[in-house]
């Protein structure tokens, strides 16, 4: 391989960046009463810790902010208590994956990051999501989320 194209190809993916697709899939509020529910489409992309984020909602609203990865709580500091912040999703985590979740699999985990963003209707929404720190656990579809907005819905974000 000539080494000029090499380097396009090398320089092209790097440009790229990586994203991914993820399905909010409404589990509790008026969206989820819906036959059938709306099925909203996000699009995660950029780096390591942070990156954008885009959401196409209903009517065509379209949203987008900023991901942040969460830090981890230091080891001094009682987990559950510095988790508790305000915008802490950890009861919609128990409410869609199960009692107890948000504690033993979330909290503290490498890549637990955060999106809070308004549409350009008006809608906001919290999102957040997590990538099991196990190394047979790799893949994008291992990745879990969930979501709220100011209009009484839940999602379940799958990957």
């Amino acid at each position: 391989m000539p080494r000029p194209f090499l380097l396009v190809l090398v320089c092209s993916f790097l440009l790229t960046g990586c994203t991914a697709t993820a399905r909010l899939y409404p589990v509790q509020g008026p969206l989820s009463e819906q036959n059938p529910p709306p099925i909203y489409v996000a699009k995660f992309s950029d780096g390591l810790h942070s990156g954008v984020f885009s959401a196409t909602l209903s009517n065509g609203e379209i949203g987008k902010g900023r991901w942040q990865q969460i830090p981890r709580p230091n080891k001094t500091a009682n987990p559950v208590a510095s988790s508790a912040a305000a915008d802490s999703l950890a009861p919609e985590w128990d409410l869609v994956y199960g009692q107890g979740f948000y504690t033993a699999h979330v909290l503290g985990s490498r890549l637990y990051a955060r999106v809070d963003f308004t549409g350009d209707r008006g809608t906001v929404m919290h999102a957040e999501f997590y990538k099991p720190d196990k190394a047979q656990e790799q893949s994008i579809s291992s990745i879990k989320g969930v979501a709220k907005d100011d209009k009484g819905n839940i999602y379940k974000v799958a990957f």
